[in-house]
């Protein structure tokens, strides 16, 4: 069936295509590209290992580009060898849209509108989670997923399960990504935010058929399991690595100082106390060991004792690198105080016996444990003591 698409120039001048991933799909597989032709023919379509008569259903569209392959890989591979592919083809961009019907094609006009080389980023259609016959899962799903994408980016979202997608491919060339399966959804959002790129959302339409007519290759065992282990992995590289990265980059910008100082510390709205004892729990955080988690527990904890959030993560990342040597040798000498014989060096001994490393790890927690609480009271003093006076001055100045 020959259409012509109606933004083909459009698709064409901006280079961008519409991906769509298959497998097993051949019910619906036909009505998807119909539509989508009738905006465009700039398509792709990677058939992953179908089974079923999607070949034949794709030979009733010889104008559509098709990469197939055996057997079925996954969806991440999909993907993945999807966007190689149109950028062997020239393309930029990639729509990405789901072969089971439930995206509409009208749509994609507003994923074209936002095709910006000079603003890369990576769109996601946000879907309306309360319409009818939204199967309940995805909602618990989505809510889950949108709590962790937060957790490693610091980004709020309304929906970060939609496969609806705009992708900046030429942003991506050089991403290397290591899931294959319905995960790799997320570690795309995940990675390219770390790396810079855009992440925002578009709202879009979409059609959940009656539970009877549903096909779904989604195993909620195997690939939740598999979505954990990737969570656990990222919040890790967030904590250990990418949120005191993005601290320090923002604390010795241009305006990072500046805005720590008034807009956090000077400003109104919190007690001197508060603030004091958000910086101190946070120093206390930082160095209590939890190493890993020290953020994430801090957070849960700021956010429980509504502290200020910000002030305790800032403060938390007193544990940065060129601290850690210093932390932990502090942590030995406070540990002295616990033992009757000094462990710091034991370490290194050649004759390590079992009950040398419980002494060694004894003197460590413990010293840690108390230079946490002594550097914590400590800086929450020393802030309480600042913010009395230089807020002082600010409200004498003001008025």
């Amino acid at each position: 069936m020959e259409q012509q698409g109606t933004y083909d120039a459009q698709f064409g001048a901006r280079k961008v295509c519409v991906l769509i991933p298959t497998y097993n799909n051949a019910g619906t597989l036909g009505a998807v590209l119909e539509q989508v032709m009738g905006y465009t023919r700039h398509v792709i379509v990677v058939n992953d290992g179908s089974t079923d008569d999607t070949k034949a259903v794709l030979e009733r569209f010889p104008q559509v580009n098709v990469l197939s392959y055996q057997p079925n890989r996954g969806k991440g591979i999909a993907l993945r060898r999807g966007f190689t592919f149109a950028v062997e083809q020239g393309y930029d961009f990639a729509i990405t849209m789901d072969a089971d019907g439930q995206h509409y094609a009208s749509d994609l006009i507003a994923f074209l509108d936002k095709a910006d080389r000079n603003d890369p980023a990576i769109l996601i259609g946000a879907r309306n989670l309360h319409q009818e016959n939204m199967p309940g899962k995805n909602t618990f799903a989505n809510k889950f997923s949108n709590f962790w994408f937060y957790v490693e980016t610091g980004l709020k979202g309304p929906d970060t399960q939609s496969g609806y997608r705009l992708y900046p491919l030429f942003a991506m060339k050089r991403m290397r990504f290591m899931c294959t399966k319905y995960e790799f959804e997320i570690e795309v959002l995940v990675r390219s935010s770390w790396k810079g790129i855009r992440i925002g959302w578009e709202p879009v339409g979409v059609y959940y058929p009656p539970a009877e007519e549903r096909v779904s290759h989604f195993r909620p065992f195997r690939d939740f399991s598999r979505i954990s282990v990737l969570n656990t992995v990222l919040v890790t590289i967030a904590f250990l690595y990418i949120h005191p990265r993005n601290l320090l980059r923002f604390i010795f910008s241009k305006d990072g100082l500046r805005y720590l100082w008034r807009e956090q510390l000077l400003a109104a709205g919190e007690s001197n106390a508060r603030k004091a004892v958000s910086v101190g729990f946070g120093v206390f955080m930082g160095i209590f060991p939890v190493w890993g988690f020290q953020m994430l527990i801090a957070v849960i904890v700021a956010a429980f004792l509504r502290l200020n959030k910000a002030l305790v993560l800032i403060a938390s990342n007193i544990s940065i690198p060129p601290m850690i040597p210093l932390i932990v040798y502090g942590s030995f000498l406070m540990g002295r105080m616990f033992v009757t014989e000094d462990a710091t060096w034991i370490i290194f001994s050649k004759n390590l016996t079992l009950d040398d490393v419980k002494q060694n790890l004894f003197q460590y927690i413990t010293g840690s444990i108390t230079l946490a609480v002594a550097a914590g009271l400590v800086a929450g003093l020393v802030t309480y003591l600042a913010l009395s006076v230089f807020r002082r001055k600010r409200t004498a100045a003001q008025t």
